[in-house]
């Protein structure tokens, strides 16, 4: 793949109308994007359907996470949206009740690990004994067991997550920031050609780029680190 495959942009943005902006800003720079609670719950999936029809590949992060049937019906209905990507909380019965259901659609079905926002303090907090990098490498496990497309996961995780999941899954990871940018709220961070180098397939970046007073320019800069790093 080409660094324009790998790079998906983040909409973090509250309006479907600021969307269509960056949109129209990125221009043909960006083929694909992410779109989550933010956007979705401000009219963004009929949003997510019109890039899909556009020719976009879009990357819808639910995070889904119920019973089985609950979360089978709603992978049969995302599938039928064109979508490229969908996450879901990479928990066993949920990733094999979306597995089973988007079977044959192409929709590639990612399991969210560990969340990039937490650290060690957070996993203990939340009733977890696990370090986070023990807890994505069996996610990880899980997930390969059971037939899911790809996993979620910091950059610092990649290199171990590909050692468990082989070349064949996609590993797509949030919480890329070029080097001397805002952290934000992200605790485990890398740089576009660090996460390239260490595993990832695919690449999130939502605020170096959207909140850029060139948006375009930001974009190009980051696909340049990523080519440079792709070809190295």
């Amino acid at each position: 793949m080409e660094a324009r495959e790998r790079l998906i942009v983040g909409l973090d943005v509250p309006t479907v109308a600021e969307a269509e902006e960056k949109v129209r800003a990125l221009s043909d720079s960006v083929v694909f994007y992410k779109i989550g609670y933010q956007l979705v719950f401000a009219g963004g999936l009929e949003f997510a359907r019109d890039l899909a029809r556009d020719g976009k590949k879009v990357f819808l992060d639910m995070k889904l996470l119920d019973i089985d049937n609950t979360v089978a019906k709603g992978v049969e209905n995302i599938a039928k949206m064109g979508m490229s990507m969908l996450t879901l909380h990479a928990y066993p019965k949920a990733m094999r009740a979306a597995v089973e259901a988007a079977a044959g659609s192409g929709l590639c079905l990612l399991g969210v690990t560990v969340l990039t926002s937490m650290d060690a303090e957070d996993l203990i907090e939340a009733g977890y004994n696990d370090t986070p990098q023990a807890l994505v490498r069996r996610r990880a496990e899980q997930a390969r067991a059971a037939g899911m497309g790809g996993i979620v996961c910091s950059a610092e995780e990649a290199a171990a997550v590909r050692g468990i999941v082989g070349p064949g899954m996609a590993i797509v990871t949030p919480g890329i920031r070029p080097a001397g940018a805002e952290k934000g709220d992200q605790k485990r961070v890398m740089t576009p050609a660090e996460a390239l180098k260490a595993g990832s397939s695919h690449l999130v970046v939502a605020r170096p780029i959207v909140k850029a007073a060139d948006p375009r320019a930001a974009a190009e800069a980051i696909l340049a680190e990523m080519t440079d790093a792709l070809k190295a």
